[in-house]
């Protein structure tokens, strides 16, 4: 393997070198890396944006708010307001003399004019320096407004993304338990995790709804506060994006006794296991796991026709994947599998022990496994392995293209969607459209790989 950055050596590892091997992971960046990861702001941004009949104020300089605005493609079936992006704007005067005031202005002006169901107010890493109450200037506002006002410890210094997931998931569980639970039907549950990126949730609301099963709440996705406040009526809570939401599902099961289950919707396999997975919980209506193996089976006949035929023009190429989430990857590594491509790379910001176990076991031998990486790194490690195919964020595009490497965007910026199985034949055509386009034979790298053979 390529040469690695002292202090980085534990967080790689090449499958089937003397059996599973325990990643390093769970820890700061190290200094001088360029770490792909993002602040703790960011996570807790990404998280809880897509609540759409919420105001979302950012509590410091301009810039973090432009960071994060519209950053997610989360659609909404009714208010648009999550994709305004509101600021305090602080400034040089306001560091000095604090920014408490200027805050509570600006909600009350705010929750004035847009009358939201409820507001999250973002701490910045400038907040935190200079110590401004933001949680004594919430419960001002909430008593004078009559909504909740809820701050997130979101401060962007205090650790990385992932600890911005568990912000987000205090934040949101101050609505949780809220709000009235009659009406919900017995066989309900909760999705927790997905964010309705060019409308996923809407795709797999449809699924449950065709088995019999009531969704309570989804938890971001097109998400309302009112479904949010009564959540914890539902029986079971299914959480997509493990690393987000896991830390909401554990306080609900402690306090509710909802018990939840990771599952994923992306790729065949694992869309379909989650159906099951729901399917097998109401057990005591038979009739749930029928409909479930008709949703799947009407699913898959229609899709794997077209998705065989990319198949054979697919065979054999290798990808890379480099996601937020380790529970995505799984699925990625199915899915490219499905489709006959070979997974040469596979790494995540913040996956933990129990995550890459599973990798090393699920990739083929020969397959390197990295955890919070770089850009050298991954320009390297593509270039070793020769990929045809990189799959990953927006900070990970200019690396693919800068190689002459084909890109699919699986972040949540893309406005197409790829969970669900009409997902999985999207998924399927990007990647074809991607691996196959002629102009990688111009690059020069391939010209050089082809004047080899």
């Amino acid at each position: 393997m390529i040469e690695l950055l002292q202090g980085r050596e534990a967080q790689v590892v090449k499958t089937g070198e003397g059996g599973a091997v325990e990643l390093a992971c769970g820890k700061a960046s190290l200094a001088g890396s360029v770490s792909q990861r993002a602040c703790v702001f960011c996570g807790s941004r990404v998280v809880l944006y897509p609540i759409a009949d919420a105001l979302h104020v950012v509590h410091g300089p301009i810039g973090c708010a432009a960071y994060t605005w519209d950053i997610r493609g989360a659609l909404s079936s009714g208010p648009q307001l999550h994709r305004n992006s509101f600021s305090t704007d602080l400034q040089e005067k306001d560091v000095i003399f604090g920014g408490e005031k200027k805050l509570e202005k600006a909600l009350l002006e705010l929750i004035e004019i847009y009358k939201p169901k409820a507001a999250f107010i973002y701490s910045t890493c400038i907040v935190g320096l200079i110590g401004d109450d933001v949680e004594a200037v919430c419960k001002s506002v909430e008593k004078l407004a009559g909504i909740p006002v809820i701050p997130v410890n979101s401060e962007g210094f205090k650790g990385t993304k992932k600890d911005g997931y568990k912000a987000a998931c205090e934040a949101v569980y101050r609505l949780v338990g809220t709000g009235d639970i009659s009406g919900i039907p017995p066989h309900s549950i909760n999705i927790l995790g997905d964010f309705n990126l060019a409308g996923e949730t809407w795709i797999i609301r449809d699924y449950y709804k065709r088995m019999g099963i009531h969704v309570a709440s989804c938890i971001t996705g097109d998400a309302r506060v009112d479904d949010i406040r009564r959540c914890h009526g539902a029986k079971l809570n299914l959480v997509q994006c493990s690393g987000s939401m896991t830390h909401l599902a554990k306080m609900m099961e402690r306090d509710f006794g909802i018990p939840f289950k990771r599952v994923s919707y992306f790729g065949i396999e694992d869309m379909s296991a989650a159906l099951y997975e729901a399917a097998k919980f109401f057990s005591d209506d038979p009739t749930i796991m029928d409909r479930a193996q008709d949703v799947v089976r009407e699913e898959v006949s229609a899709i794997y026709p077209e998705i065989q035929k990319y198949r054979e023009i697919l065979r054999g190429k290798k990808a890379a994947i480099y996601v937020g989430g380790a529970f995505k990857a799984f699925s990625l590594v199915r899915a490219l599998r499905l489709l006959d491509m070979e997974t040469a790379l596979v790494g995540s910001q913040t996956g933990d022990k129990d995550d890459y176990n599973e990798l090393q076991q699920l990739c083929d031998p020969g397959t390197i496994i990295v955890d919070d990486s770089n850009p050298l790194e991954l320009a390297k490690f593509c270039l070793e392995k020769d990929v045809d195919l990189f799959i990953g964020g927006v900070k990970e595009r200019p690396i693919a293209y800068k190689l002459g490497i084909g890109f699919c965007d699986h972040n949540h910026e893309r406005k197409e969607p790829l969970a669900g199985y009409v997902g999985m034949l999207n998924f399927a055509r990007e990647v074809h459209r991607s691996v196959a386009s002629p102009v990688w034979q111009l690059v020069p790298r391939r010209q050089k790989h082809s004047a080899k053979l």
